[in-house]
C-alpha cells in the first residue's frame, strides 16, 4: 500500500509539474511578483512527456486498485475497511486533481481581470502600432499575463498578445506612452522583449 501512496504523491507532482509553466503567471499576478511569471517556461518542451508520465503512474495506481485481489489461505489481518487515503475515493480524488492541473493551460485565462479600456482619441495621427517579439510566452495565460500588464499603461488604446506567434501587438497614443515604457512593461512579466517591428 506504500508503493501505491508514492505512486499517487508522484502522479500528483508530475501533474503540477506539467503545467506549472502556466501557474506560475496566475501566481506571479495574485502575488503581484510578476517578474516570476516566466520562471517554469523551460518546462513547456517537457509538458508531454510529464503529462504521459501522470497518466501512466495514475493508469498503474488505478489497476492496482481494480485488480482482483488474489484469494490466499493465511491467518493474516484482511484490510475489509482501507483506510481514507488506500480507498478508490482518495484515487478519484487525486485523479480528478491532476485532471484539473493538466487542463490549467487552457482555463488559466479565467484568473486575469479583463481590463476594459475606454480610451479617447482627439488625434489619430498620434495612434501608433508597433508589434513586440517576445520570448518565454508558453501558453494563453501567458498572452493574459502580457496583455493585462501592458494595458495597464495609459494610452495603450488595444494590445494583443500571441504565444503561438511570439508575439505582441500593441495600439498606442503616443503622447501618453512611447515604446520604452511598453517594452519595460513586457520585460516586467518575465518575458523577454526580442525585437519591435514598427508599423
Amino acid at each position: 500500500m506504500k508503493s501505491n501512496n508514492k505512486l499517487l504523491g508522484l502522479g500528483i507532482l508530475t501533474a503540477i509539474t506539467a503545467s506549472l509553466c502556466c501557474i506560475t503567471p496566475v501566481l506571479a499576478l495574485l502575488a503581484g511578483t510578476s517578474g516570476i511569471a516566466s520562471t517554469f517556461s523551460w518546462l513547456d518542451p517537457l509538458r508531454p512527456y510529464l503529462i504521459g508520465f501522470t497518466v501512466l503512474v495514475l493508469g498503474f495506481a488505478w489497476y492496482q486498485k481494480l485488480k482482483p485481489s488474489k484469494e490466499v489461505d493465511c491467518n493474516c489481518e484482511n484490510e475489509e475497511n482501507p483506510r481514507f487515503i488506500q480507498s478508490k475515493k482518495f484515487l478519484g480524488i487525486v485523479t480528478l486533481f491532476a485532471i484539473v492541473m493538466l487542463a490549467f493551460p487552457s482555463y488559466a485565462h479565467v484568473f486575469y481581470p479583463k481590463a476594459e479600456k475606454q480610451i479617447m482619441v482627439f488625434d489619430n495621427s498620434k495612434i501608433k502600432t508597433i508589434e513586440f517579439k517576445i520570448s518565454g510566452m508558453t501558453c494563453a495565460g501567458c498572452e493574459e499575463h502580457v496583455t493585462h500588464k501592458v494595458n495597464k499603461l495609459s494610452g495603450v488604446v488595444k494590445s494583443t498578445a500571441s504565444f503561438e506567434n511570439g508575439n505582441a501587438i500593441i495600439e498606442f497614443d503616443n503622447s501618453k506612452t512611447d515604446i520604452m515604457e511598453i517594452e519595460t512593461a513586457i520585460n516586467g512579466t518575465g518575458y523577454s522583449v526580442t525585437d519591435k517591428i514598427e508599423n
